[in-house]
């Protein structure tokens, strides 16, 4: 975003033009890395649409498959012959699941996962620690995409991340409160991880990382608008 564009949006209605300041976040996410089990009735929904298209799909008559070639189909389908492999499902339910390790990607597998930081925010300028995203504060650069900055200042460096576009997914006014002495727009963009299952996370007091549901608890007033901005 380009200083012209931001300058553009210090003007537009709910955001003061004598407020200068923007703070760009980084919605930092695990995608799952397993399929979500079905809901119940999706499953009986796709049950009964594949028993109604067996009712009416075409069968041909025996003669018309090798049916030596057909065998060993059916052989590799049923897992017999040479064709028999040993295969145990990995568990979707870990031992971090189990003990409620927030500091671990090795949980909620089928779900998507959000970096949480606690520590000085520019939303509380108070100087108390607060629950926020990894951030920064534009200070005249040339486009907001220099968030990155923020998140390879918690992480170390970017080499399994990935920023997901070059515009905002979204933003949010920050009113003026007793904490806040003057109202911000906050700009989130998307970043997610890549190749990896365990961060070095340093410089916060404490991170956790947590699914959408979970999230909702760490801002309550802000629960309507995480609830659209994100999708899981």
């Amino acid at each position: 975003m380009h200083r012209s564009l931001v300058r553009l949006f210090m003007g537009v209605r709910g955001f003061p033009s004598t407020s200068k300041k923007i703070v760009a976040s980084v919605l930092f996410e695990r995608l799952p890395v397993v399929i979500p089990k079905l809901d119940p009735v999706v499953y009986a929904f796709q049950e009964f649409s594949f028993r109604w298209r067996q009712q009416y799909r075409r069968k041909y008559p025996d003669e018309f498959f090798d049916m030596s070639k057909s065998r060993e189909v059916i052989n590799l389908i049923q897992g017999k012959g040479d064709y028999q492999i040993d295969y145990v499902p990995a568990p979707r339910i870990t031992e971090a699941d189990k003990t409620n390790d927030r500091k671990s990607l090795q949980r909620a597998l089928d779900r998507r996962l959000y970096l949480l930081l606690y520590g000085n925010s520019n939303a509380a300028p108070s100087g108390r620690p607060v629950w926020h995203f990894p951030e920064k504060v534009y200070d005249s650069e040339e486009t907001l995409r220099k968030v990155m900055s923020a998140l390879a200042f918690v992480l170390g460096d970017l080499s399994h991340t990935y920023f997901v576009g070059n515009a905002p997914m979204g933003h949010m006014v920050i009113q003026q409160m007793e904490n806040v002495p003057e109202p911000f727009k906050r700009f989130f963009f998307k970043s997610q991880v890549i190749d990896t299952n365990k961060f070095n996370i340093q410089k916060c007091e404490d991170f956790v990382w947590v699914t959408k549901d979970e999230l909702l608890d760490y801002f309550p007033e802000q629960a309507e608008f995480f609830k659209k901005l994100i999708i899981s």
